[in-house]
């Protein structure tokens, strides 16, 4: 999945438009690190040791993403 389209469904963006605009002015982070593009893709891989994903939209907005069971 997109990083943009993470922030969105997250709530962290009230549209794609609004997370792509957070990405390109650096207030975006995936687990404290950065988002470098706004189609970095996030995985499976970005899972941290307890199985969640911790979104950051500028100092003070925050989201845990767990992925759901298939």
């Amino acid at each position: 999945m997109p990083a943009f389209e993470l922030f969105a469904r997250a709530g962290l963006a009230t549209s794609n438009s609004e997370a792509r605009r957070l990405i390109k002015g650096g207030g975006a982070r995936i687990n404290d690190g950065v988002v470098a593009a706004e189609t970095q893709p996030i995985s499976l891989a970005d899972l941290d040791p307890q199985g969640l994903i911790k979104l950051s939209a500028g100092r003070k907005r925050h989201a845990l993403v767990r992925p759901s069971e298939p």
